[in-house]
C-alpha cells in the first residue's frame, strides 16, 4: 500500500524526493502517510471523504488567519479526480503528540489551566471565523441522526438500550424544538487524537484534522473535549470562551451520541471495527 501512495504523490509531484514513508491506517476517514518525517499526506478512504477533504482544504485557508494555534495548511494537493486512493492533501508536519486522556491525567492543575486557556481561546477564534450567519434550529439535524440510528442500529441493540436511546433523543428534541442556535464554523472532531501537545513544555502545539468541519452548533466542539477530558476541564475551557451562552446541556447530549455515531459510521462504511466499538455498550 505504501508503494501505491508513493506512486500517486510522485505522479503529481515528481520533484518531491521521497526517502522515507510511514503509513497510519487507524483513522476512520483517511489513511495518513508521513513522508520524510516532515510532511503529512492524507488519502480519503471513502467517496464522502473526498468531498470532506475538498471542503476542508477550502476552509483552512480562511481558518488559519483567525485561530491562535497552528493548523494544517495544504501545500500538496490532488483534488481533481473522484477516485479513492488518488485524492490527497499534503501538509507540513505540526510537531507534537496526541493529547490523550492518560497524559492529561498526569499534568498539574496549573498545566490544565494553561491548556484550558489555549483551547478555550482557540475555539473562541475558530467559532468567530466569518460565515454567512445562520441563527437556525438544530432540531432537524438531530432528528435526522435519530432516524438513521433507528433504521440502522436499533436491530442490533438490547431492548432497554433502545428505550434509553429513544428517551435521550426524544427528551432532547422536545427541549430544543424551538431553540435557535447561532451556528458557527466548528472543527467537528475536537477530541484528544486531533489535539497535539508538547509533553516537555506541557502546552498545545496545534490542532489537526478538519475533515469534519462544518457550520454547526459550537457545543459540538466542547462535546469532544468532554468526551476526552471530563466536565471540570470543559468548565475551565469555557472560562476562556468569548460567548458563554448556555452550552452545557447540548454539550452533554452530543457527547452521549458519539458511540452511536461511531457505530453508524461502521455500518454505513462496512467498517466492522468501528461498528463493534460503537455498538458494544448497547448490545
Amino acid at each position: 500500500m505504501t508503494s501505491n501512495y508513493k506512486r500517486e504523490i510522485n505522479a503529481i509531484y515528481p520533484e518531491l524526493t521521497i526517502t522515507k514513508l510511514e503509513l497510519n491506517t487507524i483513522g476512520q476517514n483517511n489513511d495518513v502517510v508521513i513522508v520524510n518525517e516532515n510532511l503529512v499526506f492524507r488519502f480519503p478512504k471513502y467517496d464522502e471523504g473526498i468531498l470532506a477533504l475538498k471542503n476542508e482544504t477550502a476552509v483552512l485557508e480562511e481558518v488559519r488567519k483567525h485561530v491562535t494555534l497552528p493548523v494544517p495548511f495544504p501545500t500538496y494537493m490532488s483534488l481533481q479526480t473522484q477516485e479513492v486512493g488518488k485524492v490527497f492533501a499534503g501538509y507540513d508536519l505540526i510537531e507534537g503528540e496526541p493529547f490523550w486522556k492518560e497524559e492529561f491525567q498526569k499534568i498539574t492543575v496549573e498545566d490544565k489551566e494553561r491548556i484550558a486557556n489555549q483551547l478555550g481561546t482557540f475555539l473562541s477564534k475558530l467559532h468567530s471565523v466569518p460565515i454567512e450567519q445562520s441563527n437556525a434550529a438544530i432540531h432537524h439535524e438531530v432528528e435526522s441522526l435519530y432516524v438513521r440510528i433507528q433504521n440502522l442500529l436499533f436491530q442490533h441493540m438490547r431492548e432497554d438500550a433502545r428505550k434509553d436511546v429513544s428517551n435521550l433523543f426524544e427528551s432532547f428534541l422536545e427541549k430544543v424544538k424551538e431553540t435557535r442556535v447561532h451556528k458557527k464554523r466548528i472543527h467537528g472532531d475536537f477530541g484528544a487524537s486531533n489535539i497535539l501537545w508538547d509533553p516537555e513544555k506541557r502546552e498545545i502545539t496545534g490542532i489537526i484534522d478538519f475533515g469534519e468541519t462544518e457550520i454547526g452548533d459550537p457545543a459540538y466542539d466542547f462535546a469532544g473535549l468532554l468526551a476526552s477530558y471530563g466536565n471540570e476541564f470543559v468548565e475551565r475551557c469555557l472560562a476562556f470562551y468569548s460567548e458563554r451562552e448556555d452550552l452545557l446541556e447540548r454539550v452533554t447530549f452530543y457527547k452521549n451520541t458519539f458511540a452511536l455515531q461511531e457505530a453508524l459510521h461502521g455500518i454505513e462504511h462496512n467498517d466492522v471495527e468501528a461498528f463493534e466499538s460503537g455498538i458494544c455498550e448497547y448490545r
